[in-house]
């Protein structure tokens, strides 16, 4: 049997077997569909990218007021159309490195305070202009931007001056920053044609794929670039991104062969859709978290007694294993967790404490009010689980929790971000700096939780500018204490990246960096 094994899987490497006879044959040597679909994939993968077909994604996170200006970008679909259209400087690799992208190399001065990025040639945009040093200084104009409302305004707060010479993009930072160039692979720094000043939203980079149609909401088609510069990625005709908020109807549209790959599978349902016949279920630990975010200059969230007696009202532990179920670990109350190569592991964990809940909430003085959480299904998988639990131990503490479900329709542009005490997630970034200082710098656009400390900033200055790793470590420790301690922030749980696939999809890559391949997929992706 091995022999015919053998060669039937040598058949389809070098193309001379399909996929339905493979599973015939294998059938009737009494090799199970499981089994005989793994052998498949496997042997398929050997044979290198395939190209053509339509690629297709389920994905959550999108809205009818979504749009494809890379500043605004703030869910899932969003997210996945800029990287269709457009492209960074660098990428970060699935191993946590740097990659060239529309830089073709990236130096720095001895002090890690002046960047040169040479620009590579030969990249055109989708409307035949080839991409310059100027369009890469525009794109970061707009994004320094206040009126831009740019996610990566945080980013660019630590930016001095920039200037072109000649193929060459040269930043000046106001203080050192060894970690610039993960900070110029933010998603929402998509290279744009004059940096996007006259249409942001037009769809127009130098990426694999060129806007075919664009319905917010429901869907959004790509074409391959025939002019794209890296003839390694976009191996398929055509990309869709259909929208389904639903978890249960995602599944259901992949498990029909309606979409190639769904996006945030639940883990209650994971090990289940990994039994079934022709998909797999690909997940990936990493930097992302599931959170609960309350507004630090709202009443009554700007008395951090109260919030304290939150943060002691939830149990993580619960809540990581009825959620998560073995997909991901306990949070502390901090936006960081091993994944991050400073991580302070010596923290203690704070604890589910309902005596110590009861006795911040006293301190706390509020009037025993209901306590609103806003909530949704497309804040994370589970949410509404999440938020249940914490209801009940919050009521337990004496804490009276009240849940208001809102539509996934415009919840990330009417509730988060918006809304004092809502539940919501961060798919982390690669490094601490970034994550700060998108997040919890007192300027940064995307700090969710208000949290606004002029100390808090001089330690994130400081860090940027300390090449020393441990005593940069030391500075990053206390960041995570005052988060953790004073913060808006309510972090009981990091999740796994969890994805499925058909059977077609081959080149997948475990990358623990960001949603379904760090938005990677359709570049590495072919279909078998």
């Amino acid at each position: 049997m091995k022999d015919q094994l053998d060669f039937m899987t040598q058949s389809v490497t070098s193309g001379k077997m399909t996929r339905r006879e493979f599973m015939g044959k294998t059938a009737a040597l009494g090799i199970s569909a499981a089994v005989a679909g793994s052998l498949f994939s496997q042997a398929a993968e050997a044979a290198g990218p395939v190209k053509g077909g339509t690629l297709k994604l389920g994905s959550i996170g999108g809205g009818s007021t979504d749009s494809l200006d890379p500043a605004v970008a703030a869910s899932q679909v969003p997210y996945h159309n800029l990287y269709q259209f457009g492209e960074t400087l660098v990428n970060v690799t699935p191993e946590g490195g740097i990659e060239n992208r529309v830089a073709e190399s990236v130096e720095a001065s001895a002090d890690a305070k002046t960047w040169t990025f040479k620009i590579r040639q030969g990249v055109e945009f989708h409307n035949g202009k080839s991409v310059t040093a100027e369009d890469v200084m525009r794109t970061m104009e707009r994004h320094s931007n206040d009126d831009s409302q740019s996610g990566a305004l945080g980013i660019m707060r630590g930016i001095e001056s920039m200037k072109t010479d000649g193929d060459n993009f040269i930043v000046e930072l106001t203080t050192p920053n060894a970690d610039l160039p993960y900070l110029m692979a933010d998603y929402h720094l998509m290279i744009q044609p004059d940096g996007g000043f006259d249409n942001p939203a037009a769809g127009i980079g130098s990426g694999a794929y060129m806007l075919e149609a664009d319905e917010p909401g429901v869907r959004h088609m790509w074409k391959k670039n025939p002019n794209y510069w890296d003839d390694t990625r976009g191996h398929v005709d055509e990309v869709e991104i259909v929208v389904i908020n639903d978890a249960t109807a995602r599944m259901a549209a992949l498990q029909s062969g309606q979409v190639h790959i769904a996006n945030r599978v639940e883990p209650k349902v994971a090990g289940l859709l990994d039994r079934a016949p022709n998909l797999t279920v690909r997940n990936a630990a990493g930097p992302g978290h599931y959170v609960f975010i309350m507004h630090c200059d709202t009443a009554p969230f700007d008395n951090n007694e109260l919030r304290l007696a939150l943060k002691y009202a939830i149990n993580r532990e619960e809540m990581v294993d009825k959620v998560l179920r073995g997909y991901g670990s306990v949070g502390n109350d901090m936006p960081v967790n091993a994944a991050y190569p400073l991580f302070d592991d010596s923290i203690p964990q704070r604890p589910f404490d309902p005596a110590k809940a009861a006795e911040h909430y006293k301190k706390s003085g509020h009037d025993g009010s209901p306590i609103t959480l806003r909530v949704s299904d497309v804040a994370f998988p589970g949410a509404l689980d999440a938020a249940q639990l914490f209801q009940q131990s919050a009521n337990a503490a004496g804490i009276p929790l009240e849940l208001k479900r809102e539509p996934g329709d415009g919840y990330w542009s009417e509730v988060w971000n918006a809304q004092p005490f809502c539940a919501s997630y961060w798919g982390g970034r690669p490094v601490q700096d970034q994550m700060y200082s998108t997040a919890y710098l007192s300027t940064a656009d995307w700090n969710d939780t208000r949290f606004k400390r002029e100390d808090f900033d001089k330690l994130l200055f400081a860090a940027r500018g300390e090449l020393d790793e441990a005593k940069r470590k030391a500075l990053y420790s206390q960041m995570g204490m005052m988060v953790r301690d004073e913060g808006g922030l309510i972090c009981p749980m990091f999740n796994d990246f969890i994805e499925a696939t058909s059977s077609k999809v081959q080149g997948w890559v475990v990358d623990s960096t960001g949603d379904t391949m760090a938005g990677k997929w359709s570049h590495k992706c072919w279909l078998a």
